[in-house]
């Protein structure tokens, strides 16, 4: 038997039953991820195999420098199939690692290979997939179709033109795609020498003076509704935990004023300002019915060394160990006093948290929402199987796992979409143990619906982008 075969982490006859005939057929709506909006509208032809796989994929990247290989061979500009050959020789040092399983599910997803990965397959695997890269079906756009992607969401800054967007609207594709609308640039006023050309784009980008805070803030709205206007219904931050200090608009303006002055805020004083912002934005995405994404708790740039040589996103970054509770509670309290509380998906990055999430969702439900607020599935380091399981069963003993909006990719690569059918098989094993055991009733007809709908139904009701 093939290594990645029909029933893979299917470990009974009813899990098995209950992923082949209601989670492996329903479309993907991947309302998270990083996918370069440019790359989907000049629908990106992939040269090669490290190309697609392993440019920009720290995941790989931190194994293979675990692994002891040279980072010229990760980040440097070697010869693509020497890079493909060293991450071949470090795949069978992978065991045990999500990216055993991540590489040879993708190998057989995209191009029918069943073989193990290693140096003496890699020229074999090279040539072959090579040969399917230069067809139509995986092309940037054909993946999707291939994938049976019916939407997805790019992740975008404020001062985006969405001109890729735009193209892809007009282009016919089947797969809609939209915008997400992440301002976190607009919170670092303890680094001006950032902030200030940033502001610069957003002047650009909104026509629009912003010489005060007042204007600053104008501006921001103006992007926000102008995202909306492009189909946008997500917002998304990235933060070390949520900002609750909120600080008066006459303070945030003053804190403006010196970083645009070139004085940087203090930590306090940026944390008060990010939080006037944060609360800005949480009021504009409920006014519009968007949802809003909380990502906590990464610990980002560990490495200085690495960073000032390679930047960001090169697989220098951890889980972080920061409190989440108490700033998480003030700030949707907040919200939820001025009913202005938007629909909301809450990621924790340590699954220490995973409690906290799962229960503090249970403290804003409305009552008029399904799942208006949701603990969001597994994330970064979290999305393999023994952290899935941990975020589902937090959520099924602390809230209704049935409401569940499921999987995203949060990724920047094309041959992640099989994470999807990872997810979807653990799921399945998670129920189909629990029946098997007795512990719930051995019938389809209410489990199968359920399956069905955390795999895409409940995402496509709640997130309200407009597809059938």
């Amino acid at each position: 038997m093939s290594f990645i075969h029909d029933d893979f982490l299917l470990s009974n006859e009813t899990a098995r039953r209950l992923y082949h005939e209601y989670a492996e057929g329903q479309p993907i709506l991947d309302y998270h991820c990083h996918l370069p909006p440019a790359d989907l509208a000049g629908n990106r032809q992939f040269q090669n195999l490290c190309e697609i796989w392993l440019e920009g994929d720290h995941y790989k990247w931190r194994a293979m420098r675990a692994n002891g290989v040279d980072e010229q061979f990760c980040t440097g500009a070697v010869d693509p199939y020497q890079k493909f050959l060293a991450w071949a020789r470090t795949v069978p040092n992978t065991l045990r690692n999500p990216l055993y399983h991540w590489t040879h599910l993708e190998l057989k997803r995209y191009f029918g290979i069943d073989e193990l990965l290693d140096e003496s397959s890699a020229q074999r695997i090279w040539d072959r997939a090579n040969e399917l890269l230069a067809t139509e079906e995986l092309r940037a756009q054909g993946i999707l179709g291939k994938f049976h992607v019916a939407a997805l969401c790019t992740t975008d800054d404020a001062t985006d033109d969405l001109a890729c967007h735009k193209a892809l609207a007009a282009s016919g594709l089947a797969t809609k795609v939209f915008p997400a609308f992440r301002p976190d640039q607009a919170f670092n006023v303890h680094l001006p020498e950032l902030f200030n050309p940033w502001v610069a784009k957003l002047e650009a980008a909104s026509g629009g003076s912003v010489s005060s805070f007042h204007d600053f803030v104008d501006a921001l709205a103006q992007r926000h509704g102008f995202f909306h206007q492009m189909g946008c219904r997500l917002s998304d931050h990235g933060l070390n935990w949520t900002f609750a200090d909120f600080c008066d608009e006459k303070e945030a303006a003053g804190i403006f004023d010196k970083a645009r002055n070139g004085q940087a805020a203090t930590p306090a004083e940026q944390a008060r300002f990010a939080g006037f912002l944060l609360l800005e934005f949480g009021r504009w995405d409920a006014a519009k019915g968007w949802t809003k994404q909380l990502h906590l708790g990464a610990r980002r740039n560990n490495n200085t060394r690495a960073y000032r040589k390679l930047g960001p996103d090169t697989g220098f970054d951890s889980i972080g160990d920061w409190p989440q509770a108490d700033a998480l509670a003030t700030y949707m309290d907040r919200l939820d006093g001025e009913n202005a509380l938007p629909k909301m998906v809450l990621y924790n990055l340590n699954p220490a948290d995973n409690y906290v999430l799962a229960t503090m969702i249970g403290n804003f439900q409305d009552g008029a929402t399904a799942g208006k607020i949701q603990f969001g599935s597994g994330w970064w380091f979290l999305d393999q199987k023994e952290a899935m399981t941990w975020q589902m069963n937090a959520l099924s003993n602390c809230g209704l796992i049935s409401r569940f909006i499921g999987m995203i990719t949060d990724s920047r690569s094309f041959m992640s979409y099989p994470r999807h059918e990872y997810f979807r098989r653990v799921l399945c094993d998670l129920f189909g143990k629990d029946m098997e055991a007795g512990e719930l009733p051995d019938s389809d007809d209410l489990v199968g619906p359920m399956i069905r709908n955390i795999c895409y139904g409940n995402a496509l009701q709640f997130l309200g982008l407009g597809i059938t």
